[in-house]
């Protein structure tokens, strides 16, 4: 079957930048996806994602639709036909629903009997026919939020769509979209080349562009382009360009012949905190920053134009002009806020409610004062400077810096209380008490500031949960997953002893001091715990720990997210064992026999006198040291000492299955021998429940 090259543009106004990636996925994915569909058979494909225009290109597309093989069943036969053969109606109505004569179906033979058939060949279509409405359907599905009209039409997209390109080798698919009548011409560059480029073949699409329209329609090309250009411009400099990459995405959606200039901005400046000019920089002028070998900020910033200007000292001159006001505007806010303390600003937050039923922001602080005291003294930190880092943490919430950079909240109020001469724990702990801020995120490097962190959350994973409004799907308002994992990132990766229970228990009680009332009752505890420990299953997923490692540490609820950690740890490096399954089974065995014991009282201690057999004594005998080894193990939290120890018993386990019969006749025979398989199974309950291990 013959093959041509695909060419899909449509051209726009400025698209949204932050959107851009997002809507050229979007588009590729669903053109794929319906020409697979289809049955149309495609080599390597390509994406281009400009500022103005949505493109793909794909190689080698068939132009026709393969024939196919159709395939109807009608009635069986035995309900075809009447004692004589004569055709039923059932039959007359299948065949005529299907154009032909009875005599003209053919039969299918079945295990179940036999069944009139119609066999037919449907003809495949040109894909020329095909693509309109594949290209139309992909753009109706893209992730728009809003869409907008334009002109006298009622058609809507993103932003007013202006051309269209469709090419299947060197013809034009003839079809209107978005009305717009399809054609090979596309675009130049707004201001370096504002005339059409007529496109002969797909394959010509990127390098007509570029070398005669000024457009870099590789998004990934362009945005390599830049950042290649922030970094040799910033070397020119004596330093080091600082690139964010939702930054360097986003200057990439907004030029499509990106230019790197480079400016500068007063020394004086300087003495603002750098967070807060980098900020106002990023924002507002989307520049990158430049730091020295040391790490501080430099006196210049990087610039990206979509121009090739023949003067870049007026292009420079002009960005400087306008940086000029922001960071003085970042300098004023930051003087006037240094004019008033941290605890006068809390005051105004008496009246800003964090949630109507759990009260005020300042009533919040009250509550992460009293719960990261009680966190510090649990690991023997200052719980005077946790109090203290407490009751200011959301101070500078109010701060005219903040207000205006709401991103910088926690980093300025570390500056203020510098400026107001807290303790230097205290300065630091209002900064990380939003660590992790995101998956990966760096977490507080202070005690104190690991008691703010997790009393901040903590309060808020209980307030939420006690007026019942958990996270439900994909509606997460509070944040309330991602502040778990951060909570359970901080204990386990900071070894903190912390019992959540404790902490959650705390909460409540916080919430009970200050007369209110949380709906969720007594049960409350108990249902932020299984949320909070549930969070573990996704950790240890990334960490490719099975689930049957996880739910046998979780079966026991562990509210200790260290020991929680030890344990899955330990249990998944003893499943590596080679007595590992064994054991697994015989303790389902245990539990099973167990079970079914109902009712029936089980002694807590074993009568060795009623012990008789030889793999029975054994067994006991075994498990009696393995006791004595293994308890101080427990003691110590080292669990993974204690599992390896537990793997010797997998041969005195196997034998005294296999040679004794729990259920006899005798009932103290009986009741001993389930007092021994108790004791067994107790032993590695203090770990895990392993018998769930059988699954994996």
């Amino acid at each position: 079957m013959s093959t041509q090259d695909f060419l899909v543009e449509l051209g726009t106004e400025e698209l949204p930048p932050k959107a851009l990636r997002k809507l050229s996925d979007a588009f590729t994915s669903g053109i794929l996806t319906r020409i697979n569909q289809a049955g149309l058979k495609h080599g390597a494909h390509q994406s281009f994602a400009a500022p103005r225009r949505l493109a793909l290109l794909i190689r080698d597309l068939e132009t026709n639709q393969p024939d196919k093989e159709v395939e109807r069943r009608g009635p069986a036969v035995q309900a075809a036909f009447d004692a004589e053969g004569n055709p039923s109606k059932a039959a007359q109505g299948f065949a005529r629903s299907c154009g032909v004569e009875v005599s003209d179906l053919d039969r299918l033979e079945t295990k179940k009997g036999a069944w009139l058939v119609y066999r037919s060949v449907e003809q495949g279509k040109a894909t020329s026919e095909l693509l309109p409405s594949i290209i139309s359907a992909s753009l109706e599905e893209l992730p728009i939020p809003k869409r907008m009209r334009w002109g006298k039409s009622r058609t809507e997209f993103v932003r007013p769509a202006q051309w269209l390109v469709t090419l299947l080798g060197n013809d034009v698919v003839d079809c209107e979209i978005l009305g717009l009548k399809s054609g090979r011409e596309t675009h130049g560059h707004r201001f370096h080349y504002d005339q059409t480029i007529a496109i002969e073949q797909p394959a010509d699409y990127q390098k007509l562009l570029a070398r005669t329209g000024f457009v870099v329609a590789d998004y990934e090309s362009r945005k390599e382009t830049i950042r290649q250009q922030v970094e040799a411009e910033a070397q020119k400099l004596g330093g080091v360009a600082v690139i964010d990459e939702d930054l360097l995405d986003e200057v990439a959606s907004l030029n499509e012949w990106p230019s790197a200039l480079s400016g500068r901005f007063d020394d004086a400046f300087l003495e603002v905190p750098s967070e807060a000019l980098i900020s106002s920089m990023k924002e507002h002028q989307k520049y990158f920053h430049i730091e020295n070998d040391k790490g501080e900020l430099m006196p210049h910033f990087i610039t990206i134009t979509n121009i090739q200007s023949k003067d870049p000292s007026q292009v420079i001159s002009g960005n400087e002009k306008v940086i000029r006001p922001r960071l003085a505007d970042a300098r004023f806010f930051y003087e006037t806020d240094k004019k008033t303390t941290l605890d006068a600003n809390r005051e105004k937050l008496k009246p800003v409610v964090f949630q109507k039923i759990l009260g005020s922001v300042f009533d919040k602080t009250e509550r992460i004062a009293r719960l990261s005291s009680f966190i510090a003294k649990q690991e023997d930190g200052n719980a005077d400077n946790a109090k203290r880092a407490g009751e200011l943490c959301k101070s500078d919430l109010v701060s005219e810096m903040v207000l205006e950079f709401t991103d910088l909240q926690g980093i300025m109020g570390m500056y203020y209380a510098e400026n107001d001469g807290e303790q230097p724990d205290v300065c630091k702990a209002l900064n990380e008490q939003y660590m992790p801020r995101f998956a990966g995120d760096q977490l507080p490097t202070t005690l104190t500031g690991c008691a703010v962190a997790i009393a901040d959350k903590i309060d808020t994973i209980t307030g939420i949960f006690g007026i019942k409004q958990p996270p439900s799907g994909s509606k997460d308002p509070f944040a309330l997953r991602r502040a778990t994992l951060g909570v359970l990132r901080i204990i386990v990766e900071k070894k903190l002893n912390l019992d959540l229970r404790a902490l959650i228990g705390k909460a409540v009680d916080g919430y009970k001091a200050q007369g209110v009332e949380l709906p969720a009752g007594e049960e409350l505890t108990e249902t932020v715990l299984d949320f909070m420990l549930e969070r573990f299953r996704a950790w240890y997923q990334g960490e490719g720990i099975s689930a049957e490692v996880f739910l046998s540490v979780r079966a026991l609820k562990p509210s200790c997210p260290f020991d929680f950690d030890q344990r899955v740890k330990a249990v998944a490096e003893f499943g590596n064992l080679p007595e590992a399954l064994a054991l697994a089974s015989a303790n389902k065995r245990v539990s099973n026999i167990l079970a079914k014991a109902g009712d029936v009282v089980i002694p807590d201690v074993i009568d060795a006198g009623l012990i008789t057999e030889a793999a029975e004594k054994n067994l006991h005998n075994v498990l009696s040291a393995s006791i004595a080894e293994v308890t101080p193990l427990l003691a110590e939290g080292n669990y993974s000492a204690a599992m390896n120890q537990l793997a010797s018993l997998k041969e005195p386990v196997d034998t005294f299955f296999d040679e004794v019969m729990v259920n006899v006749d005798d009932e103290k025979v009986k009741l001993n021998r389930y007092a021994l398989l108790k004791q067994l199974r107790s032993l590695f309950l203090h770990v895990a429940d392993i018998s769930l291990l059988q699954a994996s």
